[in-house]
């Protein structure tokens, strides 16, 4: 049986660029478990500076599942040894399943990415 209207996500872009003494890592659209591969890789140490020093610019994420929550668990665990990563601008709905399991009692969650990268 076919369905012509079968659930298709949001491809997942990811956009990073370095300011001073940070990488901006700007993700777009939904992360889950068939999206997740461009922030995993974004997100993988030897993409990154030293000290590994990230923001991960949420604002246009429209949905995150566990998948995301793993993904940002699995770079913090291997950022933080040297460096830090933060979160900013994460729409409601992606910061309530952020509040929801507790990532932003491990991981610094702004409201801006300006107020992530001044911190």
């Amino acid at each position: 049986m076919e369905t012509e209207n079968a659930y298709q996500p949001e491809p997942l872009t990811v956009t990073s660029t370095t300011t001073d003494d940070a990488t901006v890592v700007a993700v777009a659209g939904e992360i889950d478990h068939n999206t997740a591969g461009p922030l995993i890789q974004a997100l993988d140490l030897g993409e990154l500076g030293a000290p590994p020093r990230v923001v991960i610019d949420m604002r246009d994420v429209t949905f995150m599942d566990s998948s995301g929550i793993n993904v940002l668990l699995t770079a913090y665990r291997d950022l933080t040894p040297t460096g830090w990563l933060r979160l900013a601008g994460a729409q409601n709905s992606v910061m309530r399943t952020v509040e929801l399991v507790g990532v932003d009692m491990v991981i610094p969650c702004y409201p801006t990415l300006t107020d992530a990268l001044a911190a």
